[in-house]
């Protein structure tokens, strides 16, 4: 990339989906607290702005934050979605049978969960992204918690604290990324 990328990144709102269910490239619905969680968001954003690009995940719940933001253009790109799990898409921690479940559990870096993608294969469509867009000045992007994630850790954080520190719904974080 041979390039400085400076992003807002922000993290979709509450969800409503149980607790314990593994869920990524499910477009699943927003917790009742949309309304409250997107008005702070939306706040803190105008506090940062301007942006020179606007980009969002073609989830709903980032799409939909994006326009409550103020952002209802913003472009869609799939190298921002969350991590795809697969086969256990929807599916219990607790349910999964599948014995990948272990190896995924013991090396969640390069593992990747049955018909799904590893940390490393998010990872290479997230620096896909940067490259793509390395020249384009600020940028904003309404994500998840996966490419918050990798954005901490290609901005310095280990994985592993990087994983462990995960932001909270409705986060929004910035970072600078060097040569991804």
């Amino acid at each position: 990339m041979n390039d400085v990328v400076d992003l807002t990144l922000v993290r979709h709102t509450a969800v409503d989906v149980p607790r314990g269910v593994c869920y990524g490239a499910t477009d699943v619905p927003l917790a009742s607290t949309f309304g409250a969680e997107a008005a702070v968001v939306s706040s803190k954003l105008r506090e940062l702005a301007p942006f020179d690009r606007v980009f969002t995940s073609p989830l709903s719940r980032c799409r939909r934050l994006a326009t409550y933001c103020g952002y209802p253009g913003a472009e869609v790109d799939a190298r921002l979605a969350e991590m795809d799990f697969g086969e256990w898409e929807m599916k219990c921690y607790d349910e999964i049978s599948d014995p990948r479940l272990q190896l995924w559990f013991d090396d969640w870096l390069h593992v990747a969960p049955t018909g799904g993608e590893s940390f490393m294969d998010q990872q290479r469509r997230f620096v896909s992204f940067l490259r793509d867009h390395a020249a384009d000045g600020r940028l904003l992007l309404f994500t998840h918690g996966g490419i918050l994630t990798q954005a901490r850790v290609l901005s310095g954080v280990t994985a592993e604290e990087a994983f462990r520190t995960q932001p909270p719904f409705g986060s929004v974080i910035q970072c600078t990324i060097h040569d991804s």
